[in-house]
């Protein structure tokens, strides 16, 4: 008997239709018009915080010999994949749910849990997706300032939590500012969120965090199943073109987000070979973490020196302080053929750089010193 699509599956599928196409629009204004404006040829790609260095070999073979099961619907992949995601959590497959990116777990966690009445927390500034996916549905979003040093205020947005509160999204490392939060103050948070609120921690930024104060939220999900983590393939693993994301939660919580899935199959045979792949070769991901995290460091040890204000980051980025209007500055950085991080317009006159090649951000720095010397 074929399955049974009821009017109210009907009327979920368009509402969810709606949303999308009311926030593509949105999310292209945010992420710089990326589709609607090409890179120029031969461009040094430092503005989406993507990795130079591309997937794992392994991840690359995988991705090579995976034409011989295209025909097929990889549903045997998804069960490998999250198998593989439960085991380097100390989790379940019951506890692991994938998304097409993590933009499209964001998009799950605010149509499952905000609805009319219901309202987002967030800082201001960060990743700025799980934002327009609220506002584009009329939902309300509750901003708070962060700190001096541009981190989240976290005794602020607990107090600014109430019943109406469905979701409150941490990103840690945030983007854009690249600052964290450390284990101790996310614990110490998620105590006093109202247990009726999903807590949605963005670790997309995870493998970059050196500092010794910091480390995932997964280890809370035990005692808080309202707590949800969410990691990504497009940056440390180099897939951002693959599109593949993933939630960490209690099964009873991502049970409840499952229905808003847009697509229950949303990856491809493809990505799943790949990222599985790339999975059993962490010592290449440490590597490029590494590469890159030394490259931050020249780089800030570079600003330091020309006495340039900037902030301190844990991510593959940077946030530089022009101490202007920053948007001529990315224009001409554009015009050299090198593409920088967009204007955010809570943070107008910072620049924020994605992390290359020790020569890429070289050249960065040299063109640096020409637009804007010091």
């Amino acid at each position: 008997m074929p399955p049974v699509f009821s009017r109210r599956d009907f009327s979920r599928v368009v509402a969810q239709s709606l949303v999308f196409a009311a926030t593509a629009p949105h999310l292209r204004a945010a992420q710089g018009g990326r589709h609607d404006l090409p890179a120029p040829e031969g461009a040094i790609h430092l503005n989406f915080n993507e990795s130079p260095y591309g997937p794992s070999p392994k991840g690359i073979e995988a991705l090579t010999s995976c034409g011989n099961i295209a025909s097929r619907y990889p549903d045997v992949l998804y069960i490998k994949m999250r198998d593989g995601l439960a085991q380097i959590h100390g989790v379940g497959r019951d506890n692991i749910m994938l998304g097409c990116g993590s933009t499209e777990v964001l998009c799950v966690a605010d149509e499952a849990f905000l609805g009319p009445g219901k309202n987002l927390v967030v800082a201001d500034t960060t990743f700025e997706a799980v934002v327009e996916y609220v506002q584009a549905a009329h939902g309300e979003v509750v901003k708070v300032r962060m700190t001096p040093d541009h981190r989240h205020d976290l005794p602020q947005m607990a107090a600014a939590c109430t019943s109406k509160t469905g979701v409150v999204y941490v990103c840690n490392p945030n983007n854009p500012t690249g600052t964290i939060l450390s284990h101790e103050e996310i614990a110490s948070f998620v105590n006093e969120v109202p247990a009726s609120a999903l807590i949605l921690i963005d670790e997309a930024y995870f493998h970059f965090a050196d500092d010794p104060s910091y480390g995932t939220a997964v280890d809370l999900i035990a005692n808080h199943p309202n707590v949800v983590v969410v990691r990504t393939f497009s940056k440390v693993y180099g897939m951002a073109g693959m599109r593949l994301g993933y939630a960490v939660g209690a099964k009873e919580t991502l049970e409840q987000m499952r229905p808003y899935n847009l697509q229950p199959f949303n990856g491809n045979a493809a990505v799943l070979a790949a990222a599985h792949g790339s999975l059993s070769d962490q010592d290449y991901v440490r590597g490029c973490a590494a590469k890159m995290n030394a490259t931050r460091a020249w780089l800030g040890a570079q600003l330091t020196k020309e006495n340039r204000k900037f902030i301190p980051s844990q991510a593959n980025f940077m946030m530089i302080d022009m101490g202007t209007d920053v948007q001529p500055i990315v224009d001409q950085f554009r015009a050299r053929k090198i593409l920088v991080g967009r204007k955010f317009p809570s943070m107008p006159n910072f620049m924020r750089v994605s992390i290359g090649t020790q020569s890429e951000i070289e050249q960065f720095a040299g063109a640096l010193r020409e637009i804007a010397p010091v």
